[in-house]
């Protein structure tokens, strides 16, 4: 039976969930986190893409998007394709690095927008790639750092983030550190 379109119009945000083949992990050394990385904000500022939280991790990638006037599909298909074929050139393989298509759910809801915000950026804690909160602020494989302004990428919606937490920009960073430690 063929797959379902995926339900996506500009403007739609989605939680996507991407997973190496066979658990494999689809990022080798800080070379394949960079060129994954880049390639992710590159292509989010060239398709008018939003995204809100990320997370990289040895075999699998949680984003927070909201997709632009080309749509999702377009997005993560430049965004795994490219990846693939840069990766397997460098390590001189061939073949598949991601299980077939990237899961995509709607997100409308607003508290489950600011759960899945704290989810996602909670990964690299749960996956034991960091050991503290503190570690996880200074993380460069995830939006955390970057909503904290300890680090991280301009590509990245802070601001509409933030926004939700509070009036100012450091009363939210505090309210926003406070609802990550309680999720912990």
């Amino acid at each position: 039976m063929p797959r379902q379109p995926r339900l996506d119009a500009p403007g739609t945000r989605h939680q996507v969930i991407i997973r190496g083949i066979e658990k494999r992990p689809s990022v080798a050394d800080a070379e394949d986190w960079q060129q994954f990385v880049s390639r992710l904000g590159r292509l989010v500022l060239e398709l008018h893409m939003s995204i809100y939280a990320w997370t990289l991790l040895t075999n699998q990638a949680h984003l927070l998007v909201r997709s632009g006037p080309s749509g999702l599909p377009a997005f993560m298909r430049r965004l795994l394709s490219g990846y693939a074929v840069t990766s397997n050139r460098r390590h001189r393989r061939h073949g598949h690095l991601f299980q077939t298509r990237s899961k995509s759910i709607g997100c409308d809801e607003e508290t489950y927008f600011q759960e899945l915000v704290r989810d996602i950026q909670l990964n690299p804690l749960r996956a034991r790639l960091v050991g503290t909160l503190p570690e996880l602020e200074t993380y460069p494989w995830c939006g955390h750092a970057t909503l904290l302004s300890t680090g991280g990428y301009e590509w990245q919606e802070r601001a509409s983030v933030l926004g939700r937490f509070g009036p100012t920009e450091r009363a939210a960073k505090a309210a926003y550190r406070q609802y990550v430690r309680e999720g912990v």
